[in-house]
């Protein structure tokens, strides 16, 4: 895969996918970035899809994604941690690894849960969504790894294994995964202080405290959009946007869920339609002539 593609698509569901095969279909490469955030193949039965009554969200799952493959899209594992316009393109961050685009499609599904109060505020001042990115700024220092997505385990035992000191905090029972030097606490994060950077977390749960801390991890399947775009237009926690699915930044559409309801698997796909078609003829307007 190159490290410079026409379109980069941030989720892997039925939006995400119906847009990178329509983008696809339109001589542009595409990739998928897929963070394991959809929650469509944990669904027992979908009896709503038009042609697919009594299927499996998993079996739905497997049949988009072997689709998408078939038409060249590649699809990886990974989050994006940050969308950054550079001239007439994007640059994505991806851990701690870098691609570019033309342009962009969010297709993040709808944010369960909103913001941790000062999360925003004290974000890159002690607050971090990467630990692979930021973990060495921490080495022989204190953090807290707030771990609600299936890998932060493994970002903990990494940052525990490069010099920090981890306290882990997740909602539930201790990780069997999690390295057993590891400090735990069960539990959700309330909220985040400092001054100009982090120095504690409150803590809420069975047993309510506040922890002291230089820096805080915050590991979810996915980032805010707002969060992974400077200037991004959200009303309501769903990304804004016009005709043929375009956001207020110039060559980043949207689709699915993260644009608003109704939350339907038949939405998202029609969705994904328009946003992909529209990506394709940004990233014809940007090559021009010569370059089609």
């Amino acid at each position: 895969m190159d490290e410079q593609l026409d379109i980069i698509i941030i989720g892997g569901g039925p939006a995400g996918l119906s847009a990178a095969i329509n983008s696809a279909m339109r001589g542009c490469s595409v990739l998928v970035l897929d963070s394991g955030a959809s929650k469509l193949p944990r669904a027992e039965k979908i009896d709503n899809y038009l042609g697919m009554p009594g299927v499996t969200g998993l079996e739905m799952m497997n049949r988009f994604t072997r689709h998408a493959r078939r038409l060249g899209v590649f699809i990886q594992r990974g989050k994006a941690t940050n969308i950054l316009p550079v001239g007439d393109q994007f640059l994505v961050s991806i851990g701690n690894h870098i691609l570019y685009a033309k342009a962009v499609i969010l297709a993040v599904g709808a944010m369960m849960t909103g913001a941790i109060d000062g999360e925003e505020r004290l974000l890159g001042r002690g607050v971090s969504y990467c630990a692979t990115c930021d973990g060495m700024l921490y080495r022989g220092k204190k953090a807290v790894v707030y771990g609600i997505s299936a890998d932060a385990p493994d970002e903990a035992n990494y940052l525990s294994d490069i010099g920090v000191h981890v306290v882990y905090i997740n909602p539930g029972s201790r990780p069997i995964d999690l390295k057993p030097d590891i400090i735990w606490y069960g539990g959700e994060i309330s909220a985040i202080r400092g001054g100009e950077t982090v120095s504690l977390v409150e803590l809420t749960g069975e047993f309510p405290l506040s922890i002291e801390t230089e820096g805080v991890f915050l590991l979810r399947d996915a980032i805010a959009p707002h969060t992974l775009v400077n200037g991004l237009q959200i009303e309501n926690g769903y990304v804004q946007i016009g005709g043929d699915k375009k956001t207020n930044v110039p060559g980043i559409f949207a689709c699915g869920d993260c644009t608003g309801p109704p939350l339907q698997i038949s939405k998202a796909a029609a969705e994904g339609l328009f946003a992909g078609q529209a990506a394709a003829r940004y990233v014809d307007s940007i090559r021009g002539p010569e370059g089609k």
